[in-house]
């Protein structure tokens, strides 16, 4: 990557342990912390490459789980890999044929940055947004979703809107994040149901 990351202690780890990713302690502490996902759970991972998150989701359930992303990803036993655009209809029914009822969606997606914060973190604002109309459409009742967003002067607004539809709602910062990071996630279990019109959740 050229990035002064590269190389830090969690991307070592990560490599020498078998992950595709440094996110996959994000995820694995997300789970330990919060039990996001239960043995038989149906997952569907949005953002899903490298895929790291698909592999720590594989060994916390034995469920069917699903990885989404806009780039292919390299096979993973046991995991189905849409290659498309999660916005889109048919993307979002193909996932849902593939898994029938679905308990957990998974967002660790990010919008390419710019370097210009306020421009970024409206991205990826809206970037939520896109996961959270995901998850309202094919979660089960009292299925649960994480979402990687960043801090900033919108954030509440998003945190607002997953409020409207989890019974609890809570975020968290993962000690894997790198250090000065604005990354926050959003734990959101007990999905209560939504309506929806043209223009998303009610």
């Amino acid at each position: 990557m050229g990035s002064q990351w590269s190389k830090d202690r969690n991307y070592i780890r990560a490599m020498r342990e078998g992950y595709r990713s440094r996110a996959a302690y994000k995820l694995q502490e997300i789970q330990e912390r919060h039990h996001i996902m239960r043995d038989d759970d149906n997952v569907v991972d949005l953002g899903a490459a490298p895929g790291s998150w698909l592999q720590v989701a594989r060994q916390a359930t034995g469920g069917r789980i699903v990885g989404i992303d806009l780039n292919p990803i390299l096979p993973i036993e046991g995991v189905t890999i849409i290659v498309g655009d999660f916005t889109r209809d048919d993307t979002r029914e193909k996932a849902r044929s593939i898994l029938g009822q679905v308990s957990v969606v998974l967002s660790d997606a990010s919008p390419k940055l710019s370097g210009h914060r306020s421009y970024d973190q409206a991205r990826a604002i809206g970037l939520g947004e896109e996961a959270l109309a995901f998850a309202c459409r094919v979660l089960k009742t009292g299925g649960n979703f994480v979402l990687k967003s960043f801090q900033g002067e919108d954030f509440h607004i998003l945190l607002a809107q997953v409020r409207k539809y989890f019974l609890s709602v809570k975020t968290f910062r993962c000690r894997a994040s790198r250090k000065g990071s604005s990354e926050i996630y959003i734990i959101a279990k007990n999905f209560t149901g939504c309506q929806y019109d043209s223009e998303g959740p009610l």
